[in-house]
């Protein structure tokens, strides 16, 4: 079975090396870089399965590398290492484009459950490549003037295709399977986030509010939320 691959962005050197060596014996093929700048030039020569990345690095901070990240690899898990503990300091990774975070000090068992977590939601969402899944990859579901097509991710809406993260799609199926029935908050978490924790709670609002400008385009279509309750995906 091939390694996992992990880029693994820190530099602060004492940690940068424990991290590194830890996940080394631990059997992930790992590459640690310590400058934000220097992060993309990498992915000419190594395509990780999982990026880890500091918050507060040089030149490049983490926040603006993940949108980069983001920009080329839609779909890719990104868990950010971070001291920074203030609510809206996470809201901005996560609406960069960061799908997970671990607060610093952590240790290397929580980090690899993270990085195992992430990487099953990432292959739950990919499904496997067999020809009866291929077929259904054509399906498509019409929602006002876009096209959604749920098994690749991709939203085609009346100027541009959008290639949804992971979690987005998941949490657009979810939204749409329902019909016009009320989404209830707290299913959308444990189903699409593991747990309904605060913090998975402040995440969901960010992907709601990423969801409603990607549908901007059609006034037709609106995110009601139910206070309270949860969530209607309407198509009037």
């Amino acid at each position: 079975m091939d390694k996992i691959k992990i880029l693994y962005v820190e530099d602060e050197p004492n940690l940068g090396q424990i991290v590194y060596d830890s996940l080394t014996l631990k059997g992930f093929d790992i590459v640690w870089e310590k400058d934000g700048a220097r992060v993309m030039s990498k992915f000419h020569d190594f395509t990780p399965d999982i990026c880890v990345l500091d918050i507060m690095l040089p030149n490049v901070d983490g926040f603006q590398l993940c949108e980069h990240i983001r920009s080329k690899y839609p779909i890719l898990p990104i868990i950010f290492l971070t001291a920074k503990t203030e609510t809206p300091d996470l809201v901005k990774g996560f609406e960069a484009g960061g799908t997970d975070y671990i607060r610093k000090p952590f240790s290397i068992e929580e980090l690899v459950i993270r990085i195992d977590n992430q990487l099953k939601l990432h292959s739950a969402g990919q499904g496997d490549n067999t020809s009866e899944e291929k077929k259904e990859e054509i399906n498509e579901i019409k929602l006002g003037s876009y096209t959604y097509f749920p098994k690749r991710y991709e939203l085609i809406t009346p100027s541009k295709t959008i290639n949804l993260s992971n979690r987005e799609g998941e949490l657009l199926k979810k939204l749409t399977e329902m019909g016009s029935k009320v989404v209830e908050r707290k299913d959308i978490l444990v189903q699409v986030w593991g747990d309904d924790s605060f913090f998975n709670s402040r995440n969901l609002d960010v992907y709601i509010k990423k969801l409603r400008n990607y549908f901007s385009e059609d006034e037709n279509i609106e995110i009601q939320t139910l206070r309270g309750r949860g969530y209607l995906f309407l198509v009037k």
